[in-house]
């Protein structure tokens, strides 16, 4: 299936949200990814679940596919691009560097989520610049964890938010993008991540599903 993208606008800002569960500032030329969580997998396995290897090489693919779509001059990652400590394998990292080196050109900024302090610092070869929250590129507070920043609205991941879709007879559960009137929270990237328990709708807030290619807007 070929991703779709919607542009949108978000506190008077363009913003481009993907089905790939990323967003783009065109105007920054900027790439937002929430939660990557690379070496998730290896990280079961070292603690002793048998669950298959692939996930390093799917994330990166659908990076792949962004940078190809949107060309950024720049990358942000909203924190856990680390999974834990165990996610730093030779395989994860020969792959990282493997991909950072088609992309040399390409600023990467690491803006320090809750697994990436338990995972520790990436290879400094990797050239991944860390940043603290908020860190504030044009209009965007860019954060691991929701919350208000004064005078900038704020993008951020962490919760892994998802939207129940029902019928009478049934229903599923899938990733979406939730912007409220100060914050908006990406969808999970990582190919081996799980969603939060699904929220009720706040006044004002807008919500996007990615429903397999498709980006769809619930008001809409």
């Amino acid at each position: 299936m070929t991703p779709s993208s919607l542009a949108i606008e978000i506190a008077g800002q363009p913003l481009v949200l993907s089905s790939l569960r990323a967003s783009f500032d065109p105007v920054l030329r900027a790439l937002f990814i929430a939660d990557a969580h690379f070496g998730k997998d290896a990280v079961f396995r070292a603690r002793g679940i048998p669950v298959p290897t692939g996930s390093t090489e799917d994330n990166l693919l659908r990076i792949d596919q962004l940078i190809a779509q949107f060309e950024p001059a720049m990358l942000v990652f909203l924190g856990d691009l680390l999974h834990a400590r165990e996610s730093l394998t030779a395989l994860t990292l020969d792959a990282l560097h493997a991909w950072r080196a088609m992309h040399a050109h390409m600023r990467v900024v690491l803006v320090e989520g809750n697994h990436d302090r338990h995972a520790g610092a990436l290879p400094h070869t990797l050239d991944v610049e860390y940043a603290r929250e908020p860190w504030h590129a044009g209009p965007w507070a860019l954060c691991h964890h929701p919350r208000v920043v004064d005078g900038a609205y704020v993008l951020a991941g962490h919760v892994h938010p998802v939207y129940r879709i029902a019928t009478r007879t049934d229903s599923v559960r899938v990733p979406c993008f939730r912007f409220g009137v100060d914050c908006g929270v990406l969808p999970a990237f990582g190919s081996f991540t799980g969603g939060a328990r699904e929220t009720a709708r706040v006044a004002g807030e807008r919500i996007f599903v990615v429903a397999q290619d498709k980006v769809i807007d619930l008001a809409g």
